[in-house]
């Protein structure tokens, strides 16, 4: 096998493994991403009666 064959199967490999792995990524990122869906807004008798706390830290 020549060199510059050796060559560009080596970067055709590295580019294949970096492909899978960036793949394998973005798999999992997405799957524990949090969905996010319309609220209804509150109505005011719901606002009222919230209670806010004061954080201590």
């Amino acid at each position: 096998m020549s060199p510059t064959m050796t060559i560009v199967m080596l970067i055709g490999a590295w580019l294949a493994v970096a492909a899978a792995m960036l793949w394998g990524v973005v798999r999992i990122a997405r799957r524990h991403h949090p969905r996010q869906y319309p609220q209804a807004a509150p109505s005011k008798t719901a606002q009222r009666k919230q209670v806010r706390h004061a954080n201590a830290h």
